[in-house]
């Protein structure tokens, strides 16, 4: 059996026959390789080719059927080399907003409106209308959009404190306007509620139209509002709980700051409370305002218990002692800075955590951040006068018999003081505090102390 085994394979090895010549043999398998490789690199591309074919069926349906008149968009479809540009997507509403925001200055009903007009325009050419204030129309030549541009916003809005911060922390960066503008000061007042001397600020105001803007800071459940007559109408912004002494104070100041900045034509900021009076006349004070190369935060260090003895050593090193300031809450600033107070979070959330109800952050927060960052083109000084004689955590406070003519012309003497590098006794503008008692008497002098 083992050599019938052997003999047969014998044989099958003698049937295989090996090539004479090594070189044919290896000339025939490098021409079946590259036959192979062709036809594998040949399939690869077809599939391919076939796996793109219904999208170009697609493109070329949607083309004939939905044709508005321009070149396609894909260059499979033309050869020519417009055809090679592609034109910008059709962009959503709400995916334009998040990547290319509105301008800060319209109002949300003024957009609404102008997104709902032109019959349906699409966004882009939306957004032309409100970007270009002096596109003219073809009928009667009225600027479409200029009037909603520079109408100030309304006082009250539907925005969170993020989205009013952010609306308002827009700059543009082209500075010169295309439109004349009037700079205006803003007043903005911190109240309880009612604004007790009311009929005094009106006579300040009366013929002034355009000049000035007003904002009005209450405690959220007070419903009262001004007569349609008075400039305080409607003029109340979307306010949040103050308490006296809490952080809350330094929200409500931000929140006025905001709101005013919303207007393009507010210029001058200044900060009063509804026990404030003006010591000069309007043209005086606006004067005085716009002519000014500074800012108006009083900042000084005070190394009593009451200045340095509120500071945290948890806020190094962002800020030490050394740079630790105190000053009155009442202040006046310009546009930079009034951005600057409104967008700044690492201080405010420093100050925030660290500086409690006994720190009082309202006479520190603003004194310590303007110094730090604008130290060179601020007075540090107030604008308010007080009197603070008595001592105590309040100062004193007029009411019917303290008011005399004597005292309000008395008011005006604050001693010497700087204004753009030059001596003047002109150093405070507004005065506190005086009570509702005080009005009649103050309406009587006003005109023969402060000549309105």
């Amino acid at each position: 059996m083992k050599k019938m085994k052997g003999e047969q394979q014998e044989q099958l090895f003698s049937s295989i026959k090996i090539p004479n010549n090594p070189q044919r043999y290896l000339h025939n398998f490098m021409i079946c390789f590259l036959f192979f490789g062709s036809g594998l690199v040949i399939g690869i591309t077809l599939s391919f080719y076939l796996n793109d074919l219904p999208f170009i069926f697609n493109l070329k349906f949607q083309e004939k059927e939905y044709s508005v008149g321009v070149k396609s968009a894909s260059p499979i479809l033309s050869s020519s080399k417009e055809s090679q540009l592609l034109t910008p997507p059709t962009i959503s509403r709400n995916s334009h907003q998040s990547s290319s925001p509105p301008p800060p200055l319209l109002p949300k009903t003024t957009q609404q409106s102008n997104f709902d007009s032109e019959e349906k325009l699409p966004i882009e050419q939306n957004l032309v209308l409100e970007s270009n204030p002096v596109e003219i129309k073809q009928e009667s030549g009225e600027r479409v959009g200029l009037k909603e541009f520079l109408e100030p916003p309304k006082a009250m809005h539907d925005m969170t404190d993020e989205e009013l911060s952010w609306r308002a922390s827009l700059v543009p960066t082209i500075l010169n306007y295309p439109f004349k503008q009037t700079p205006k000061v803003a007043f903005m007042y911190l109240s309880r509620g009612d604004m007790p001397l009311a009929p005094l600020w009106e006579r300040f105001f009366a013929g002034h139209e355009g000049l000035y803007s007003i904002y009005v800071h209450t405690q959220p459940f007070y419903n009262g509002n001004a007569p349609p007559n008075s400039v305080f109408h409607n003029r109340r912004i979307p306010s949040k709980a103050v308490e006296w002494g809490k952080f809350s104070m330094i929200e409500a100041e931000r929140r006025l700051l905001a709101n005013a900045l919303l207007d393009i034509s507010n210029t001058r900021f200044v900060l009063l409370s509804e026990a404030c009076i003006p010591l000069y006349n309007f043209t005086t004070i606006y004067k005085y305002l716009m002519e000014s190369n500074t800012t108006f935060v009083e900042s000084y260090d005070d190394p009593s218990t009451v200045g340095r003895g509120r500071y945290s050593r948890r806020m190094m090193p962002h800020v030490t002692i050394n740079q630790w300031r105190k000053g009155s809450q009442w202040i006046e600033v310009d546009r930079q800075v009034a951005v600057d107070i409104i967008t700044d979070t690492k201080y405010f959330n420093l100050f925030k955590k660290y500086c409690r109800p006994d720190c009082y952050s309202d006479e520190h927060y603003i004194p310590t951040m303007v110094t730090m960052k604008f130290w060179r083109k601020n007075a540090n000084r107030t604008l308010t006068w007080v009197d603070w004689s008595k001592g105590g955590p309040h100062p004193m406070r007029f009411g019917r018999y303290e008011v005399t003519v004597d005292l309000l012309k008395d008011l005006r003497k604050g001693g010497k003081c700087l204004y753009n590098g030059k001596s003047t006794d002109v150093c405070h503008l507004f005065a506190r505090k005086f009570s509702y008692l005080s009005l009649n008497r103050l309406l009587m002098f006003s005109q023969k102390a402060f000549q309105y």
